[in-house]
């Protein structure tokens, strides 16, 4: 329930590290779905979800901005704490480039790990980075991204360390080369970011010798691949970083239009989760129960 917090019920970080390492070492596909706040983040949780995936791209947009390297580690480690703490569940954390260099990104091991992180994702872009999916990315020379890699390791208490190339999309054969070069670095998981087909997804998988995490994004260049599909090729983690707030933003788009175009909700409210639901998912009623002072709500 949405009360854990309060009486330690809460899996603790060591637990939420060991129990991504146990779904990776299932050897089946895990379904990881983005969750940006408290509220997406329970929501997935009582859908049964089992890890969770906190995305810089859904984290800037969610603060109007775009994914171009602008957010700080106090931004994704506020929001990592969020997650944590209303799901319990291990959250891979989108750490862009690291926040800087070798020392940067050992600060961010250690207040991601405190925050609750279960695995840190550092990426090999040139900063400012941009979207995975987008033209004319540069990538850093592969030996600066190992000693990051290692840095992250040395920091780590027992966090996972996932490390993404953007090598692929201008040339395969070194984004295989650089994730190989990576797990001898320390990384504990590889992701090949804007695989392109079915082909390479399947070479990636033949080719590199750790567990590999798939981005299943929409609109992007990797084409619209079911999990039955990932879990065929091998892939141990398939994220879907942004489609839950794709949705909700689109959601929020239509009732906001709605009460400015006709002065009232009209037939959006049909989408709406009601307020039963809503104090449901949020455990209200436990929250009040804590407290003997608080008189019961009773919804009419």
């Amino acid at each position: 329930m949405s009360t854990d917090w309060l009486d330690g019920a809460a899996q603790g970080r060591a637990d939420r590290a060991a129990v991504l390492r146990q779904l990776i070492a299932r050897k089946q596909s895990v379904a990881v779905p983005g969750a940006a706040d408290g509220m997406s983040a329970q929501l997935a949780r009582d859908a049964g979800f089992e890890a969770l995936y906190l995305s810089g791209a859904a984290v800037s947009a969610s603060m109007a901005l775009p994914d171009l390297g602008m957010l700080t580690l106090e931004d994704v480690t506020r929001k990592a704490r969020e997650v944590v703490r209303a799901s319990g569940l291990p959250l891979i954390v989108d750490a862009d480039t690291g926040f800087g260099e070798v020392l940067n990104i050992m600060r961010a091991v250690r207040e991601l790990e405190e925050a609750g992180a279960a695995c840190i994702q550092i990426e090999d872009q040139v900063f400012p980075k941009k979207c995975g999916h987008l033209n004319d990315k540069s990538v850093v020379p592969v030996e600066d991204m190992c000693r990051k890699i290692a840095a992250a390791r040395q920091a780590s208490s027992g966090l996972l360390i996932c490390a993404r190339t953007d090598a692929g999309t201008a040339d395969f054969d070194d984004a295989i080369r650089r994730a190989n070069r990576y797990v001898a670095a320390g990384a504990d998981v590889i992701f090949v970011e804007a695989l392109h087909s079915i082909e390479a997804m399947r070479r990636a998988r033949a080719e590199i010798a750790a567990p590999l995490l798939a981005n299943m994004t929409e609109f992007g260049r990797t084409p619209q691949t079911s999990l039955q599909t990932f879990n065929e090729l091998g892939y141990e983690l398939v994220i879907y970083p942004v489609s839950a707030a794709r949705a909700a933003w689109r959601a929020s788009k239509s009732v906001y239009e709605a009460i400015r175009r006709d002065g009232e909700v009209g037939t959006t409210i049909d989408a709406m989760m009601t307020r039963a639901e809503l104090y449901q998912t949020i455990g209200y009623y436990d929250y009040e129960a804590l407290d003997a002072k608080i008189v019961k709500t009773v919804l009419e």
